[in-house]
């Protein structure tokens, strides 16, 4: 009576009766609720308005509640729909923090989504589909965010494009802003008139600019099952392993709304539907995955304990994968959550052989990647490589002025203690390795510093043998994952002592316990590594330490160097996992670039190189083979 029966204030309270008749199991009580709130909210705040996804979402859940699959797919479809959008709207113009936050909220959606499919309809390939697009979609969006990825950007544009450029962000921002602080005071058709305006004038912005870089292009191209499938090589399959909260649709109290974590994989080819399968509890996985890492890594542990571990954690988590892969033998794999940490070629299958023997396996952040993949841009420089940097004298820069500037200089305050010692094994690797590239400019010492490192433009290759690390942070405290409802709290507020965790894996370099590198403090943090130029890149190696871990996040891989090197421009990586061995690294690097120089793939080198080792009785312990892992591009290298 006092807001009318059309303000957005009433759609709420509709959608709050109904959510209380739905716990109560009075479906047909809280269907026309939810309908009503979501006819006022399309009308008042328009078809894609984030309180339009909420309602829909809702009504979704109640269809898988009663069972109508197909309802609940098209609401669940046409609601992920506007979260995408929205998404792109609100990961450019807020702060780390909300970024985290907001993406928290989509979580329980997320979830949703995916036990729906699951554990609801495992048999309708639509709801398939919808759940293999939400993980493509989602998996690894927080790392990506955290990255000022539209200053990286506009640096790889013209300068007309850059001027577009800005005047995009700018218009993102007023629309995320508009759209996510709701109607106000404003009447309804003017609300509505100005969100269509900024919504066209951002469409028209974003169709200029496709147009006319083929950068911005790949980094706004939808990202579909169709687009992703297409780039799959004809031998090869996309496995998409992910952790998941089930979802009870048809509960009656929050408590029993969700289930205990739970592990899937998703099987894409290059034809055909998307294939799946439930692999258990998260917490047997994990606890399999972390008996497996602890034994692999220690070269005291006998080959026989090694592949029994191996083999249970194979069981539960790749035996079930093999039955979908027919006769693929090349896999594209992203792993979720815990998983980050495992070589999956030193596990052994029911026939007591390694997968690095059956299998050459790639890893990616997401199937997204592929599409990133698709734009090549000729190398600039010719191979560089960082060995034995000075870790107590300040590093030198190389004498070109660097023309960029670093897109951020922050540091963990965790660093301060961290201290490393020389690295002389690296300048043998070094010496070794230069003979194999003529032309690779080698930089150790005090030139293999954080200035130089800045300073470079596209190296065909980037060799880096130094320390790298890993801070790991302390537990989050418990939480319980945010409910259909909580996308109400569209803006929540900004979390207090959240640290961007691309600040605290890194690589040390000249000058590092000194903290000072000329202009740098030698200390390359992964978010910083994000913003090198890296386009043309066709390999980094990481020859040192940790350099593949980073803080594990569900939904997100790695949040390190690995993915921050993808969203600097590097085809691929070569990255550790585990502290490694100076000589058995030296041998394996010099195998594997002698495989590179011979026309082998970027991975199927790396599968090559493992298998001689495999077969050498010095380093036949998975603990020397099993170190490095292939991310990312795995072609054979192009000649420039």
């Amino acid at each position: 009576k006092v807001l009318g029966p059309e303000h957005p204030d009433v759609a709420i309270s509709l959608n709050n009766l109904a959510v209380l008749y739905q716990a109560q199991g009075n479906y047909a009580q809280a269907e026309p609720l939810y309908q009503r709130s979501l006819a006022i909210r399309e009308k008042v705040l328009g078809p894609e308005h984030p309180d339009v996804a909420i309602s829909l979402n809702n009504l979704a859940a109640l269809y898988q509640a009663q069972g109508n699959s197909t309802r609940a797919i098209a609401f669940l479809t046409r609601s992920s729909n506007i979260e995408e959008r929205n998404l792109d709207r609100l990961l450019t113009t807020v702060s780390e923090a909300r970024k985290r936050a907001y993406l928290a909220t989509l979580s329980g959606r997320t979830n949703a989504t995916l036990s729906f499919h699951l554990q609801g309809a495992a048999n309708d390939p639509q709801a398939a589909r919808l759940a293999l697009t939400t993980i493509l979609r989602r998996k690894g969006r927080v790392l990506d965010s955290l990255t000022d990825n539209l200053q990286i950007l506009r640096r790889n544009l013209t300068p007309p494009d850059q001027t577009l450029l800005d005047q995009l962000a700018a218009n993102r921002t007023q629309l995320a802003t508009l759209t996510f602080k709701g109607l106000g005071n404003t009447p309804p058709d003017q609300y509505r008139t100005q969100l269509k305006a900024l919504e066209d004038q951002a469409q028209a912005l974003e169709d200029t600019l496709s147009r006319r870089s083929a950068e911005f292009r790949t980094e706004t191209q939808p990202v579909t099952i169709e687009a992703v499938q297409k780039l799959i090589p004809a031998d090869a399959a996309l496995v998409e392993l992910v952790r998941y909260q089930p979802f009870n649709a048809k509960a009656t109290t929050s408590n029993d709304r969700w289930g205990s974590p739970r592990y899937a994989a998703y099987v894409l080819h290059t034809q055909g539907n998307p294939q799946w399968v439930d692999l258990g509890e998260a917490a047997a996985i994990n606890q399999a995955a972390a008996n497996f890492r602890r034994i692999v890594q220690n070269p005291r542990r006998t080959p026989e304990e090694v592949k029994r571990a191996a083999r249970s954690l194979d069981e539960l988590l790749l035996r079930p994968v093999r039955k979908l892969l027919g006769n693929r033998r090349q896999l594209l794999l992203s792993p979720d959550s815990d998983l980050n940490l495992i070589p999956f070629a030193a596990l052994v299958d029911e026939h007591n052989r390694y997968l690095v023997e059956t299998y050459s396996i790639s890893y990616l952040s997401s199937g997204r990647d592929l599409l990133r993949l698709q734009a090549q841009t000729p190398s600039q420089q010719a191979p560089v490589l960082f060995a034995n940097p000075d870790f107590d004298q300040p590093g030198r820069p190389l004498p070109i002025a660097s023309t960029r500037s670093s897109p951020d200089n922050r540091r963990s305050a965790d660093l301060s203690r961290l201290q490393f010692g020389p690295l002389p094994g690296t300048a043998q690797e070094a010496s070794e390795i230069a003979k194999l590239l003529p032309g690779m400019q080698v930089l150790s010492a005090s030139q293999a510093s954080e200035n130089a490192l800045k300073q470079l433009h596209g190296p065909r290759i980037l060799h880096i043998a130094t320390h790298g690390f890993f801070l790991p942070s302390p537990p989050p405290s418990a939480t319980r994952p945010a409910t259909l409802e909580t996308g109400l709290a569209i803006q929540p507020p900004e979390p207090p002592g959240l640290e961007n965790p691309l600040l605290r894996s890194g690589l040390a370099l000249a000058g590092f316990n000194r903290r000072t590198s000329g202009s740098e403090d030698g200390v390359l943090t992964a978010l910083e590594a994000a913003g090198l130029d890296l386009r043309g890149t066709q390999l980094v190696v990481l020859s040192a330490c940790d350099t593949g871990l980073g803080e594990v996040a569900n939904g997100e891989g790695i949040y390190g160097l690995r993915r921050a090197l993808v969203i600097a421009g590097a085809e691929s990586q070569l990255i550790s996992l585990w502290q490694v061995d100076d000589f058995g690294t030296k041998d394996l690097m010099l195998a594997y670039y002698h495989r590179l120089l011979a026309n082998q793939g970027r991975s199927e080198a790396l599968r090559q190189t493992q298998l001689a080792l495999l077969n050498t009785p010095q380093y036949q312990h998975p603990y020397y083979w099993a170190s490095f892992i292939a991310s990312g591009a795995w072609q054979r290298m192009k000649n420039e």
